[in-house]
């Protein structure tokens, strides 16, 4: 039986693990339907990368949790809880209660471990469209767009690619499928071509991608952090810019992910919008060849 004066260490330690298990909860799964303030939450707290899943600092922050409430608990209380652990194991409604508590959190644990083995970016691969060779150039302007920021917080506009020509992509920091498939395509087309060029970045999802978040946007799709941008803005800047650029895309306004194609531009250094590509590595190759952006050094 359960004494007046256990109630307040089985409050106080249930407390604990419940939090627990809705942080836990928060930074695994992804609620469909959820309110953006939500999901822009999970976001922010988690550093939610294109897995689906924290990062290095997000595993700290979900480690460190439990045990450091704990240790609050055990330093302030722990006579008290110590009584209390002693009292009901004594019994059998007691043992059954431990017993009880000890299997949902091995359940939770289980639960967690499925989620972060079947986690991971998904292995979509751009098809070569194998006219890269025939398309003709577009010669378009650069899009009149204002009010954009990138990663580091600085107005980001032509002038802020330094001269150099850049391949420029669309994509939003929750994406798991197209986006990073597109930001890697780019990134291994520039490897293989030793080009100096720049990858930019503009975001489908402002109202999720935020100014502040861009940075670990950046991170997640490891962008080059010399030359390499990620661009957003209000949400007003960020969709003018996006029509400014006749990029398709529909949001679904339940779970907020972007509904686009895999879209990579070349742009040559005076601003020159030269081709459009499906993103795959090798057309990439081809049309940035036809640009001349390769490395001829032996």
């Amino acid at each position: 039986m359960i004494r007046r004066r256990d109630l307040w260490p089985l409050g106080a330690t249930g407390f604990i693990l419940a939090v627990t298990a809705s942080w836990w909860a928060l930074a695994l799964w992804s609620v469909p339907g959820a309110p953006e303030w939500l999901e822009r939450t999970r976001s922010v707290c988690f550093n939610i990368t294109e897995s689906g899943l924290p990062d290095a600092k997000g595993w700290l922050l979900l480690l460190g949790q439990p045990p450091s409430m704990m240790v609050l608990l055990m330093v302030g209380w722990g006579e008290e809880v110590r009584a209390t652990l002693a009292h009901l194991t004594s019994s059998m409604a007691g043992r059954a209660l431990i017993g009880s508590t000890l299997l949902l959190t091995l359940c939770g644990f289980a639960a967690a471990g499925v989620r972060v083995a079947q986690a991971g970016v998904p292995d979509v691969v751009l098809a070569s469209s194998d006219v890269a060779g025939s398309l003709t150039r577009l010669d378009s302007p650069w899009p009149d767009a204002t009010g954009l920021v990138n990663h580091q917080g600085e107005p980001f506009t032509l002038a802020s690619l330094g001269g150099r020509g850049a391949l420029v992509t669309f994509a939003f920091g929750h994406c798991e499928t197209v986006c990073p498939a597109v930001v890697h395509e780019a990134r291994a087309a520039r490897l293989a071509l030793a080009a100096d060029v720049s990858i930019v970045v503009l975001t489908l999802d402002p109202w999720r991608d935020v100014p502040s978040r861009l940075q670990a946007i950046h991170g997640q799709f490891q962008l080059d952090p010399l030359k390499d941008h990620v661009v957003g803005g209000t949400v007003d800047a960020v969709e003018a810019a996006l029509d400014a650029w006749e990029i398709a895309r529909q949001r679904d306004l339940r779970s907020g992910d972007i509904v686009h194609p895999a879209l990579v531009y070349l742009v040559e250094t005076d601003g020159t919008l030269a081709f459009a590509s499906g993103g795959a590595r090798v057309d990439l190759i081809e049309l940035a060849q036809r640009l001349g952006w390769r490395n001829d050094a032996p």
